[in-house]
């Protein structure tokens, strides 16, 4: 069989190419948003076999393997890590037309040099291959992450997190910086049952005794302010189907809080006015701090409780869910910018369906001399693959200015994951010859290799850069 991963892969045209190979694949890697575990990189010890590197923290291929009938002992259970790699090889021949068979492909290719295509019948083969390969310390975990030319990782983190890991990893020496972001669902989780347990932690740690919704709101601007002090620029929130924003006064908000501080259940129209005024007051402490507000938007989270409890609500279980409330959105941002602290958003959805919607709304909230201020973010989870990256090019060319996109982030758990990068930058280059080939877009190699530069790592950059001086190069 002829290489599958050759130098050309993707790409069709020798504009393409050009760009590719000159331009996108020798820029820097900035991972503004990925779910990546600090500890593992700050301890840097050797995974112990290629399950624990490729397979156990990559709920894509615990999907996959569900789909073809893979018994969850094979996937998340108790079976041994050579059986859940065995597994994993029985099922990677069937995901063609899928990206995890690209995806996979890469990762062996660009990590472990391995041409191969995994099958059952060379799995005993790559497994002992990869497993070698593992004990030298370039695969350490941080070794792996300099591997892809990485600049800087943002990791996705609890407000009650103390940070440790991002402490060490700022004093070590390591060729990547890595950042927390403040991943802020739990402040909004009222309907889970260790949401008041929550809340007496938050108020250990801040020393704040909280009986009110101004001690609640102290305590949180206390941990956002340590958060700020360790370097942390982004916030995340996961918008889920059928989000809605209903502007709530701090006086009505704070009745509400005060029931469910006494333990009382609030119907469906309450809390959603204490989560949008939460949201808003979230949002303005943002701004404040000079932070990018993420919203993924879209999942729909709720759905097999039984395989929710078998491996955990980070099992891979979500669909995409309804359309998104664009007036909700609106809304939202809007009262921001009426008092003057609409913070720099990234706004993603899960739901193809809203991508026009979404980028057409970064033309909504412009600012004086502020480039982006409102982004559409890349395509993001079931839409990362070929077609859906495509689609995502031409809606936010045709809505917005693609000559402003921050590029592609992973969103994944997979130090492995950051193949992706490569994967984004192929196609979006081949998009790019395609359309001067086409006569879209004029043959000029400067104007088009500023364009590629940009996207692919210059927008980001630049967006990290102006938040603080925290950039060290």
């Amino acid at each position: 069989m002829s290489e599958f991963i050759h130098p050309n892969w993707l790409i069709r045209n020798k504009i393409g190419e050009h760009l590719f190979h000159k331009v996108a694949s020798v820029l820097p890697v900035i991972d503004y948003h990925n779910h990546i575990n600090p500890g593992l990189l700050a301890a840097n010890r050797n995974f112990e076999n290629l399950t624990d590197v490729w397979i156990s923290e990559d709920p894509y291929k615990h999907r996959a393997m569900r789909i073809a009938g893979i018994p969850e002992a094979g996937i998340t259970g108790v079976s041994t890590a050579k059986e859940k790699f065995d597994k994993w090889a029985q099922t990677l021949p069937k995901t063609l037309g899928n990206p995890l068979y690209h995806w996979s492909a890469l990762e062996l290719k660009r990590v472990f040099g391995i041409d191969e295509l995994l099958t059952p019948s060379n799995a005993d083969k790559i497994w002992n291959q990869c497993n070698e390969l593992l004990q030298q310390a370039r695969f350490s975990p941080s070794g792996i992450v300099e591997g892809y030319g990485t600049e800087m990782l943002v990791t996705s983190d609890d407000l009650l997190d103390e940070l440790k890991s991002h402490q060490e990893l700022e004093v070590s020496q390591r060729s990547f910086k890595v950042l927390p972001s403040l991943r802020a669902d739990s402040i909004l989780d009222f309907n889970n049952p260790i949401f008041r347990e929550w809340i007496t932690s938050l108020s250990a740690k801040t020393s704040v005794s909280i009986h009110s919704l101004e001690d609640f709101q102290g305590a949180i601007s206390q941990r956002l302010d340590f958060f700020n002090e360790n370097g942390c620029i982004f916030s995340d929130h996961a918008v889920d189907s059928g989000f809605r924003f209903f502007p709530t006064d701090q006086s009505e908000a704070a009745g509400l809080f005060n029931s469910l501080l006494s333990g009382d259940l609030l119907e469906p129209k309450s809390l959603l006015k204490l989560r949008s005024y939460l949201m808003h007051f979230l949002g303005l402490e943002y701004a404040r701090r000079g932070w990018i507000m993420q919203l993924h938007i879209g999942a729909q989270r709720q759905t097999s409780v039984r395989l929710r409890h078998l491996a955990g609500a980070a099992g891979g279980f979500a669909s995409i869910g309804k359309a998104c409330d664009i007036n909700s959105i609106a809304l939202f941002l809007n009262g921001m910018e009426q008092v003057g602290l609409l913070p720099e958003t990234i706004l993603y959805t899960l739901n193809p369906a809203d991508n026009a919607a979404l980028a057409s709304l970064t033309g909504s909230f412009a600012e004086d001399g502020v480039v982006g201020k409102i982004q559409f973010g890349p395509a993001w989870w079931y839409n990362d693959h070929y077609a859906g990256i495509r689609k995502h090019l031409n809606d936010i060319s045709a809505y917005g200015l693609l000559s402003t996109f921050i590029g592609m982030t992973t969103d994944s758990r997979s130090i492995l994951s950051l193949s992706r990068h490569e994967y984004f930058r192929r196609i979006l280059c081949d998009q790019i010859g395609a359309w001067v080939g086409e006569g879209k877009l004029p043959d000029d190699r400067e104007l088009l290799t500023q364009l590629i530069a940009d996207i692919s790592y210059n927008n980001i950059k630049n967006r990290v850069q102006n938040r603080k001086t925290i950039w060290q190069s």
